[in-house]
């Protein structure tokens, strides 16, 4: 019997050696853990980082968008990463350009540094600086430098409106159209709506001096052709020298409750008077005197209407009331006038019409409402400043 050989590990046969044991079978080595050359990803290319930075801060917004064309073109040519980030790079800069374009052509980029320039001037916020005429808005006020004369100047220093100065900004509006309208056809454009800002400005236009005249600058047409537009409308002082002190604006932003609604009742009768004929006597126009006289009372009627329909507090109820039956009374008169067959009749009709809504007896409300109780000396009878003092320009 032939005796077995002792346990061990036994000879493989054959001329191969065993296979490695681990815990990794079989005849190939595996790559070693942390390094595989299929895992790397590319690198993002530095351009694109740089051309989206760029475009999202909106600097240098032409140099951010070459910035993304030429990583386009390196991240084609070397396989980078990035293409989102060049694109999106080369997006917000075309409309950082775009909009640096637009800001040229409309004279934007001069009024954006003229504020700036006047922050930097007035640090306390104060609303004075110097600056351009094209830096005014709505509500400032200003002085004219001294050395500066008068007919060439562009420079102005905002001054605060409590202190004496020598105009007060009422509205800047732009005016439309490709080509440069020619001055006149801006002067006309600025004397119509100027006088319709100045009624808007002034509410109250009792606690406008006299001797203040309604002025405004117009583009010429170098400023058209470099895209400023605006026609800037202001009060300034009649005589140029005495200046003015304090805000004239009365409207809806310096006024309360009560004294808007007062003033917007009134001051629709005072815009069909000013609509009287232009023939001085009436025999000369009856049949103008006549329609003019229905505006009038239709307008009268308006008046009374607001003024009934105002919620007033305690100690204005009675003087509105006693108003009121003067403006319904006066209605009657000026209706009456519309209907006259011969300017004898009209003018009877009409002079009781007009003593009805004499400025005089509406002083009792102005007075408990804190409004101006002098009527201005250019009044017509309704208690307005008519028309206004004379218009003038200055081509800037």
């Amino acid at each position: 019997m032939a005796v077995p050989p002792p346990p061990g590990p036994e000879r493989p046969e054959g001329p191969y050696p065993p296979p490695v044991q681990g815990p990794y079978q079989g005849p190939y080595q595996v790559w070693g853990q942390g390094y595989s050359p299929y895992n790397r990803p590319a690198p993002v290319n530095g351009l694109a980082i740089v051309a989206l930075v760029l475009g999202i801060l909106c600097f240098l917004p032409a140099v951010g968008l070459v910035l993304g064309i030429v990583a386009l073109a390196q991240i084609k040519k070397r396989g980078e990463r990035g293409k989102g980030l060049a694109v999106g790079g080369m997006v917000m800069s075309s409309l950082g350009v775009a909009l640096l374009v637009l800001a040229v052509a409309t004279g934007g980029a001069r009024d954006f540094w003229d504020g700036f320039k006047g922050g930097m001037n007035d640090p306390a916020g104060k609303g004075t600086g110097a600056g351009t005429v094209f830096s005014l808005r709505k509500g400032d006020c200003f002085d004219e430098p001294g050395d500066s004369p008068k007919g060439t100047t562009v420079r102005i220093d905002k001054v605060p409106c409590a202190a004496r100065h020598h105009a007060e900004v009422i509205a800047n509006f732009a005016t439309s159209g490709a080509r440069y309208p020619g001055r006149g056809s801006l002067l006309d454009v600025a004397d119509a709506k100027c006088r319709a800002f100045e009624r808007a400005y002034t509410m109250d236009a009792w606690a406008v001096p006299d001797d203040v005249r309604l002025y405004h600058f117009i583009p010429t047409r170098d400023s058209w052709n470099l895209g400023r537009h605006s026609i800037i409308c202001m009060l300034e002082s009649g005589d140029g020298k005495s200046g003015l002190k304090g805000s004239l604006r009365k409207d809806d932003f310096t006024l309360n409750a009560d004294q808007f609604a007062y003033l917007r009742a009134v001051n629709t009768l005072d815009e069909a008077l000013r609509e009287a004929p232009a023939a001085k006597y009436v025999d000369d126009d009856l049949r103008g005197y006549e329609e003019w006289a229905t505006k009038v009372s239709v307008a009268l009627d308006d008046e009374a209407h607001l003024l009934r329909g105002h919620g007033w507090f305690p100690a204005a109820q009675k003087p509105v009331a006693t108003l009121v039956d003067d403006v319904e009374a006066s209605r009657k008169e000026w209706a009456k006038a519309a209907a006259a067959k011969d300017a004898g009749t009209f003018s009877a009709h009409y002079k009781k019409g007009l003593k009805l809504i004499d400025p005089r007896r509406t002083v009792t409300a102005r007075k408990v409402l804190g409004l101006a109780t002098t009527p201005p000396s250019s009044d017509g009878g309704g208690g307005g400043r008519g028309d206004g003092g004379s218009s003038g320009g200055l081509e800037v």
